[in-house]
């Protein structure tokens, strides 16, 4: 038998035998093709029964949680098993009478408690056997603060908290890194669009790109010779012109009903609203800026792997630049979470020098020191407090986001989302990807992801400018096809939209229509009181080597849609609805939380001894029954990943960022030696240069504008709402000498920017 074992005073970890042999996985080959912004990931898992007699074993897998896993297949020696999608009970008694009977036998299940958890258990592989399970999904690509499309392939799964008192507490499941375990990875990416491949970046080592054509809409890239699987494999994307409008009809499979989801053609359109610049010109003043941050234990590890920075430090910084940026008039708060909670204010106070000031000295002695990982009561004490008039409320998380009561925090803030728009910040490696995703969708805002410190302060610019925007209302899509074709929607309505950002619709198309037809897509929406709408006209011509991922997309929206309404009643799952999951999930070949992938061979064997291993429904409780003597968060991980870390190291080398510290809450700077020495001078060459008529404050300030828009316009998106605030600051105090000013600056910082290009 094979379990998940984790053991603190033993020190082992990881996935063991009975006899505390490593577990026999070889190697992990992952080939991923992405076709525009959609990803189909083949993962292949070798393993070799070194034992001598039958072997059954049972791994916990990391997927994304929207993914549809597609297809699930065996080959057991020179037997190839391909499995069935079947209702999850039925496939769980199938599997345990093959098992007994000693037939070769596989399970795929979705866990109960969260859509981004797999189990598979690989049931009777005879003595020295080698068996390779396949595993194949797809899914769409997260467009990130750059425009980059981001896949990211999980290392380890991570732990989950459960809160005292709620269902199913006391169990905690966990991992540890490939380094620690036999088995290799290799990795391979083909990327092909209808626009140019400029460039794919990663956290790992690559391989150069290779361009397949001369349009270098197609290339390959893999994982560099040597790669240890150390850590979640993150891949970033980048198209030439990204925020282009595309529509993909895609055919219906012949052998499916007409009528039918999979019978049907199916579309998947792409928009991209762009505001008007009218409304984008003038950035608001208003509102109440609530932040809400991890402190938990697990906020000490690193943010990247061989960095010295933690996620608690990282997130420091997160709040250094957001609460610089606010604009004056606002109100602000700042929670810190973990096994309890703490606030800055007793409630939500006008944005000012002096409260600036308070908030961030409270800031710069937080520590990753309050325990486990709790945002369930902090965010109901948030909703609680009234709304401020005129001031419409903002959340932004910061977190790693690893809780197990991951659905009760996700319908709490859907609830609220009429209320406030949610800004999600995931810090570190190996987050909780769907969790933070999830909170801001449903919140009606935007989620960021923190994996290393050269890229915090271009997403959290983006997610404030976000923030700042008037919210979108009276949202509407309609369809404009041939009268003998019909629209079926299958995505929930479109509640948020935020500018330049992706909004994804799919659709089921019945009806036969000619091969020049075409349809159109309107999306209407009002904006700062301003109507606007967006269209795409296409082509109702199937594209071609799509195969069905777009159906099995849409049918994976659909299910994880008919999912929520199953929960959402009265906290039940509905049977009815729960059976049309099932249906779908089956008609599809997707993953649903009610079924399963079964792969049985009908070849006899020698059975199992011994008592069987529990359903995977309750994986969880086997874990915590194997958890030892592990008593908490921290005995479990303590390992390698928590180091020591003083205030010193928060991000000292970074000028832009010191430079952005320095900021007063009104938008200028004072002439201060740390402001000269930022700009690499010293106090006294400032102070020589200064026109005779302009205060200190004004010259400081043109100083800091010059300095930014002279060395660093490449990083413009980090800085411009400060910029925009501080030039608003100089015209405010309407000063003469800025001409002057100016001049000096260039001469003193040996640059050639002009008034017009600072705003002024």
């Amino acid at each position: 038998m094979i379990c998940l074992y984790i053991g603190t005073n033993t020190g082992s970890c990881g996935l063991i035998t009975a006899q505390k042999d490593p577990v026999p996985l070889k190697s992990v080959e992952v080939e991923l093709e992405v076709r525009d912004h959609v990803a189909t990931v083949v993962s292949t898992l070798n393993y070799e029964n070194k034992e001598d007699k039958p072997l059954e074993a049972v791994f916990v897998l990391p997927l994304p949680g929207d993914a549809a896993v597609c297809h699930f297949s065996a080959q057991i020696g020179q037997t190839q098993i391909v499995a069935e999608v079947k209702e999850k009970q039925k496939a769980r008694e199938e599997y345990d009478d093959a098992l007994s009977s000693g037939q070769q036998v596989c399970l795929l299940t979705e866990s109960d408690e969260s859509p981004d958890i797999f189990s598979l258990c690989v049931g009777s592989l005879p003595p020295g056997e080698s068996a390779s399970i396949r595993l194949e999904y797809v899914t769409e690509l997260a467009v990130q603060a750059d425009d980059g499309l981001r896949f990211c392939l999980p290392a380890v799964l991570n732990p989950r908290y459960q809160p005292q008192g709620s269902a199913g507490a006391g169990f905690q499941v966990t991992s540890v890194p490939a380094s620690l375990e036999p088995y290799s990875l290799s990795f391979s990416a083909r990327v092909s669009s209808p626009r140019p491949v400029s460039k794919v970046e990663s956290n790992c080592s690559l391989d150069p790109l290779q361009y397949l054509n001369t349009d270098q809409t197609q290339a390959t890239v893999k994982l560099a010779a040597g790669h240890k699987f150390d850590r979640d494999v993150e891949l970033l994307i980048y198209y030439k012109d990204a925020h282009q409008p595309t529509a993909v009809v895609e055919a219906g499979q012949a052998s499916a009903e007409p009528g039918s989801l999979m019978g049907d053609p199916v579309v998947m359109v792409s928009l991209y609203p762009e505001f008007p610049q009218s409304v984008m010109s003038s950035t608001a003043s208003c509102g109440e800026f609530v932040f809400l941050m991890d402190r938990s234990g697990s906020m000490g590890f690193r943010i990247k792997r061989r960095s010295l920075q933690t996620c608690i430090h990282s997130a420091k910084d997160t709040l250094l630049l957001l609460l610089k940026s606010l604009p004056m008039g606002c109100y602000f708060n700042i929670y810190s979470f973990g096994s309890r909670y703490e606030h800055i204010f007793p409630k939500s106070v006008e944005y000012s020098r002096q409260t600036m000031e308070e908030a961030l000295k409270k800031v710069k002695k937080m520590k990753a020191d309050l325990g486990e990982t709790e945002i369930l009561e902090p965010l109901k004490h948030i909703y609680s407090q009234p709304c401020i008039l005129n001031q419409p409320r903002q959340l932004f998380v910061l977190t790693r986001g690893w809780v197990k009561n991951d659905k009760e925090v996700i319908d709490l803030v859907k609830k609220n989302s009429s209320s406030h728009r949610c800004f999600s910040f995931g810090t570190g490696e190996n987050t909780s990807y769907i969790f933070i995703n999830k909170i801001s969708k449903e919140g009606g805002g935007h989620a960021q992801f923190i994996t290393a410190t050269d890229k915090i302060q271009p997403k959290v610019m983006q997610s404030l400018q976000f923030a700042l925007q008037p919210s979108v209302i009276d949202i509407s899509v309609t369809w404009d096809l041939p009268k003998e074709v019909s629209v079926t929607v299958l995505t929930p309505p479109i509640t948020s939209i935020l500018q330049g950002q992706r909004s994804l619709i799919y659709a089921q198309l019945t009806g036969q229509s000619s091969e020049a037809a075409e349809g159109c897509v309107t999306l209407k929406y009002s904006l700062a009181g301003h109507p606007s709408e967006n269209q795409l006209h296409f082509s109702l011509r199937p594209a071609e080597d799509t195969g069905l991922t777009v159906h099995m997309l849409a049918a994976r929206t659909l299910i994880r849609s008919l999912e929520m309404e199953a929960r959402d009643n009265k906290g039940e799952r509905d049977e009815e609805m729960k059976k049309v999951v099932e249906e779908l999930s089956i008609q599809s070949g997707v993953s649903s939380a009610f079924t399963a992938f079964i792969a049985v061979s009908k070849s006899s064997g020698e059975a199992i001894q011994g008592p069987l291993i529990p359903p995977p429904s309750d994986f969880w409780h086997i874990s915590a029954a194997l958890l030892g003597q592990a008593q908490n968060y921290h005995d479990i991980h303590v390992c390698n990943f928590l180091i020591t870390a003083t205030e010193s190291e928060l991000s000292v080398k970074d000028p832009l960022l010191q430079l952005v510290s320095l900021l007063e809450a009104s938008g200028c700077w004072l002439l201060k030696p740390a402001l000269a020495s930022v700009l690499g001078k010293t106090s006294k060459e400032v102070a020589n240069l200064k026109p005779a008529s302009a205060s200190s404050e004004v010259w400081a300030t043109i100083l800091a504008l010059i300095w930014l828009h002279g060395f660093k316009m490449d990083a413009k998106d980090e800085w411009e709402l400060l910029a925009m605030k501080a030039a608003s600051w100089l015209r405010a105090h309407n000063a003469t000498c800025v001409t002057e000013c100016v001049e000096a600056g260039n001469a003193l910082l040996g640059c050639r920017v002009t008034k017009d290009a600072l705003g002024l």
